[in-house]
Formats: C-alpha cells, structure tokens, sequence
C-alpha cells in the first residue's frame, strides 16, 4: 500500500475557475476566493488522497511582490493553512496536511537561491502554518544548497513534525539523473540521507525522468536507513527548459490522460516507492484512478 498525495492545486484553482494568473498564481485565490482553495482542496479529498498540501506555494516575494509579501505573506501563509486544516477535518476519512515550504526565490531556478535572502522567507512559512500541519513538505528544490537551508531552518524553529523534501528534476535525459542545478541526484540524495530526513521525494518535472531518479534513491535509502519514504509526483507540463521565467507566462500543459499518468505510477511503485501524487496539471481524475488502482 502507498501514501497517495494531492495533485496540483494551482492548475486545479484555475480549472474550476478561480480567479488565478501570473505573477500572483495560486495566490490569488486566497486573495480574492478563499472558498475556491476549500472547494479545490476538497477535490482532491473526494478523489481518495490520503495528504493535501497547504496552498501556501506563492505566498512569497517572488510571487506576490515585496510590499505584498510584508504586508499580507504570514497572514496569506496562516490562511492556507488553516483553510487546509478544515478541509481535513471535514473529511469522513482520515486525511494529513502537509505543510507546503516552496522555492522561495523561484521555482525552477536555482541560479537566483540565496540562502541569507531565502532563510527568512522559509522561516516566516513555518511559523505561518505550523500550527495547521501534520508534517513538512518542502517542494520543487533545485538545489543542495536550497535543500540544507531548509534543513537549518527547520532545526532553527525546532520543528518536532516529520520533514519530506521534494527536488526538481531537470526534464532533459542526461548521463544521470540530475537537480536544476545540474547536480547529480546521487549526490542530493546522499545528503538527504546524512540529514535523517523522513522522506526523499522528486516533483514537478516530467514524468519520464522520475524512475531512474528513484532508482537511484533507492540504493542509497537502502544502504542508509529502511525508515525514510522515497516517492515521486510529477507536473503535466511542457518541458521547463534552464532559462525558464517562472512569472514570465502560464506554462504549456500537455495531454497527459489518467491512464497515462498511472502507468509512469506504477513504474515508481515497482521501482520502490511508497509516497506518490501529483504536480502541476495533474488532476483529480488522476488522483482517482490511482486510488483506484490500490483498491483492486
């Protein structure tokens, strides 16, 4: 059996037409329609997934703005969260919250991360919703360093929850699985494992690149320690090239069916992971079918 994890609320916002664009993205949402972010979380919860994650993704500078982020980033964050907390809640089954720790500086770029400019950002992101959450889900990281200045945050704010980290791929094949960074995943994975994580994870880039990126981990994990989650979701996107410009434009969704989607799934499953969901574009209908697959 596996842990099956949400999909993507951002796409999911503008699908069921929430107020949703560039640079605020899932932000605006809970700016303007805070009831939509319920409503997308639960469906998601309808579609049989065990996490939803706090739609606290763009509730950073890079999105909304210096004077935005000063003003309303904590509240924004606390509201996510909390909006999160009673989706759970309302659920007849039993459903987490994992608590959403994003690029902070910009997804998919990590020639912009700074660990003295992002370190506030990220500690701001924990007191907003640590209240609200089961566990900690930093998502989208592109960097090593990015991943041990989440770390050194989370140890800072002395976080007793369980901690899941989630590094982007890039979307190209390459000699070997490798960051946005250009680092090799051998390399991320070995330091996920001397920090003790709780799981190692990869999201938002192309589902054909995750299984030799999981293959990977698992060797490692196995050598490690039998005790640390290795799973994947991936984004239904186009493929996100180096120079990519994250608030420049809405990226490119492909056609990726429910079917298709599962049997890259079943891949990672069989591979050895244990923790699967979606990204960007991937939808509840594909949330469904995974769940349907475990009931079989």
């Amino acid at each position: 059996m596996f842990v099956l994890l949400d999909g993507g609320m951002g796409r999911e916002l503008q699908r069921i037409g929430a107020p949703f664009s560039q640079p605020l993205w899932s932000a605006q949402a809970l700016i303007e329609a805070p009831d939509a972010v319920y409503q997308a979380h639960q469906n998601f919860i309808d579609a049989g997934c065990d996490v939803i994650t706090v739609n606290s993704y763009a509730c950073v500078p890079f999105h909304l703005g210096d004077t935005r982020y000063q003003e309303q980033g904590f509240e924004l964050a606390e509201l996510a969260a909390q909006i999160a907390q009673r989706a759970a809640e309302d659920s007849e089954r039993d459903v987490h919250v994992a608590g959403c720790i994003p690029p902070v500086l910009g997804s998919y770029r990590p020639d912009l991360f700074n660990t003295e400019t992002a370190t506030p950002i990220i500690q701001t992101l924990i007191e907003a919703q640590g209240s609200y959450v089961d566990f900690w889900l930093a998502e989208t990281i592109g960097s090593i360093e990015e991943f041990h200045t989440i770390c050194d945050a989370l140890t800072a704010a002395t976080s007793n929850k369980p901690a899941y980290f989630a590094f982007s791929l890039m979307d190209s094949v390459m000699d070997q699985p490798r960051l946005r960074s250009g680092e090799a995943v051998v390399d991320a994975v070995k330091a996920a494992c001397e920090r003790d994580v709780n799981g190692i994870l990869f999201n938002c880039s192309q589902p054909e690149v995750m299984l030799d990126a999981i293959a990977v981990a698992r060797v490692i994990i196995d050598t490690h320690s039998n005790t640390i989650s290795l799973g994947a979701y991936a984004n239904g996107f186009s493929v996100i090239q180096q120079e990519h410009q994250a608030n420049d434009a809405l990226t490119t969704v492909r056609e990726l069916s429910a079917d298709q989607y599962a049997a890259y799934v079943k891949a990672w499953l069989d591979a050895g992971s244990n923790m699967v969901g979606g990204c960007c574009a991937i939808f509840p209908e594909h949330i469904a079918y995974l769940d349907s697959l475990r009931k079989k």
